[in-house]
């Protein structure tokens, strides 16, 4: 890989002889194929991946804990507040989730799945289990040296 330096303006910058040298492209580039295939399937089942991760947040927080809040969904899948408040609003205007006040907490919201978020969720899992399989097929055996890489990646660079 060999770094070019050029003039521009008396500014200088740096630039690679193609982005596919870039490690930040190329993953923007896949995550980008990721997203398309991962939309193509979750389109049939009426829900988009942010819907479906707040979901499957819900799901696996609520095996543990019975009051699980916004906050807690938030936090599990390193999303913004706001954020999961305005989707966890369209997913109980589709009765999906039911959010009602928390206890003893005025300002937090407790949400379950319905019966119906239950079942939309079982479904969801295969899917997206399914396009995650078929797009990562071609990694082979290294698919788990690739799991291991992007968690080191994530443990190493936290979100904020």
């Amino acid at each position: 890989m060999k770094i070019k330096q050029c003039s521009m303006d008396k500014e200088v910058i740096y630039h690679f002889d193609s982005p596919e040298e870039s490690s930040g492209y190329l993953l923007w580039q896949v995550t980008m194929a990721w997203q398309r295939a991962m939309k193509r399937s979750l389109d049939e089942l009426d829900i988009t991946h942010t819907q479906f991760v707040l979901l499957a947040a819900l799901g696996w927080l609520a095996k543990e804990n019975s009051e699980v809040s916004q906050v807690d969904i938030a936090l599990h899948s390193n999303t913004d507040r706001m954020m999961v408040s305005k989707v966890l609003r369209t997913l109980e205007e589709k009765k999906l989730v039911v959010r009602k006040d928390h206890p003893t907490d005025t300002r937090a919201k407790i949400v379950n799945l319905t019966r119906l978020g239950q079942d939309l969720l079982q479904k969801a899992l295969v899917v997206v289990k399914e396009v995650d399989d078929a797009f990562f097929k071609v990694l082979g055996p290294y698919r788990g040296v690739v799991d291991l890489n992007l968690k080191t990646l994530l443990n190493e660079n936290p979100i904020k």
